[in-house]
């Protein structure tokens, strides 16, 4: 049974940078895709970023340039690092794998303007 618990979200002010990880369990993690989703309140859940086994990411429009998806196979684990974040970033974060419907609880990442 896939496993996925997200952490790093927090408070920060625009322009700051936080770094969200997410463990996971219960699955061969080094041969899955992984994606970061994100929901701001009121919003449908949206594709923030994707990174593929072989290391191969994708980004969401609104996040090219300021966020980056890695992965550490050894550890189980898939970050997103996030810099220059806007008020428009907060949002509860989430990890996926690929082909799965299981969601993690979540970490939620606000921005103060």
């Amino acid at each position: 049974q896939v496993r996925l618990v997200e952490s790093g979200g927090g408070l920060v002010q625009a322009g700051g940078s936080l770094r969200l990880s997410c463990a996971a369990s219960g699955t061969i993690f080094s041969s899955k895709t992984m994606d970061w989703y994100r929901q701001a309140p009121g919003k449908q859940r949206e594709l923030v970023a994707r990174i593929t086994s072989f290391g191969s990411t994708d980004y969401a429009d609104s996040v090219k340039g300021r966020f980056t998806i890695s992965r550490d196979n050894a550890k189980n684990t898939v970050y997103l690092q996030m810099n220059s974040l806007k008020p428009e970033d907060t949002a509860v974060y989430y990890c996926k794998v690929v082909g799965y419907t299981y969601w993690g609880q979540g970490t939620q990442v606000t921005v103060s303007s």
